[in-house]
C-alpha cells in the first residue's frame, strides 16, 4: 500500500493544486496502472541492455533506483551510488 501512496502523491504533486482536482478526470486504479507499467517498462530495458557488461551490474542497478526515484517513491536506506 505504501508504493501505491508514494506513486499517487507523486502524481498529483503535478496536478493544479487548488483544494480540490477540477481537471483530474482520470480513474485512479487505472493511473496506478499506467504508472507501474511505465516503470517496469523502464526496467526491463535496463535489464536487457546489452551495452552494459556484467561488470557494469552496478550501473544496471543504478538506473533501476533512477526509475524509482522518478516515480518519487524512493526510500532506500544505504542509495549511496553515484
Amino acid at each position: 500500500m505504501d508504493l501505491f501512496k508514494e506513486i499517487l502523491i507523486n502524481t498529483l504533486e503535478k496536478e493544479k493544486v487548488q483544494i480540490s482536482f477540477p481537471h483530474f478526470n482520470e480513474n485512479i486504479g487505472e493511473l496506478f496502472e499506467k504508472e507501474c507499467y511505465q516503470a517496469l517498462q523502464r526496467i526491463k530495458e535496463i535489464l536487457n541492455d546489452d551495452s552494459f557488461d556484467d561488470k557494469e551490474c552496478f550501473y544496471r542497478t543504478e538506473e533501476i533506483v533512477k526509475t524509482f526515484e522518478e516515480l518519487g517513491c524512493i526510500s532506500l536506506i544505504r542509495h549511496d551510488f553515484g
